[in-house]
């Protein structure tokens, strides 16, 4: 049983059956907000594998005890970035384009999907207060997960929502990246495993760890376009940024 941040939706989905049929090993699979299924994992008490979108949620899971760090794998890395619709029907090119008036804006959830994190740190690094206020009330939703944030754009409920770079590469008649500037990326987000405390069978969780960091696991996960190391990601933004980590989102932003 893996418990899965929805970042890696679309090339774990692949890995997974490639997997089955490699081992004969069935994988059962829950996605969502790394947040929401690190709490569904404590709460069943059951899953052999956590498989957040990025490093905030592993330091958690790893505070509270609920991994083995010794068993972590970084698998890839993520850059945060702004999504539109195909063609930028609405004309954004810039983070403060987001504070015009008018405009239908998104964030993940900032309580539970690692994705939120790192919108609010976006917006707390680069926006006056002025200009966050302006932002903040073009903010229609707060999606549930990576995979709701780029439905969203997807099927034109918002302008443009503050995501990954790789969402353009999950629907790429749809979804179009609109860079961020180098100097607006706080970090380079990480996509982190490992086997849970909880898992039954942890050796096995440990093989399908290894298929999935594997070779052919790799090559999936560049055939979707993620990047495989923190150099080709510094190579996207055009400057070297800090890796992973962990921040911690002001109050005010929970209680929206």
């Amino acid at each position: 049983m893996v418990f899965v941040g929805a970042a890696s939706k679309p090339p774990t989905e692949e890995i997974v059956r490639a997997f089955e049929k490699r081992t004969d090993i069935k994988v059962d699979t829950l996605y969502g907000g790394s947040g929401y299924v690190l709490s569904q994992m404590v709460l069943s008490g059951r899953g052999d594998v956590y498989f957040p979108g990025s490093s905030d949620y592993m330091e958690k899971a790893k505070r509270e005890g609920r991994v083995d760090p010794v068993t972590e794998r970084i698998v890839v890395y993520l850059v945060p970035a702004i999504n539109v619709r195909r063609g930028n029907p609405k004309g954004i090119r810039t983070l403060r384009d987001l504070t015009r008036p008018g405009l239908k804006v998104a964030i993940a959830n900032p309580e539970s999907v690692c994705l939120g994190a790192y919108a609010v740190e976006t917006v707390e690094r680069n926006l006056t207060k002025q200009e966050k206020a302006l932002f903040c009330r073009n903010l229609v939703n707060f999606t549930e997960s990576c995979e709701k944030t780029a439905t969203a754009v997807s099927l034109g409920a918002v302008d443009a929502v503050l995501g990954w770079s790789v969402f353009e590469h999950w629907d790429p008649k749809r979804i179009e990246t609109v860079k961020l500037k180098p100097q607006e990326i706080a970090r380079i987000g990480t996509i982190p495993i490992a086997v849970a405390r909880c898992s039954k069978d942890p050796k096995r969780a440990e093989t399908f760890i290894s298929f999935l960091t594997s070779a052919e696991g790799r090559r999936i996960f560049a055939r979707h376009q993620y990047f495989l190391s923190p150099e080709e990601a510094f190579a996207y933004i055009g400057e070297r940024k800090s890796v992973g980590g962990e921040y911690r989102v002001p109050a005010e932003w929970m209680q929206r």
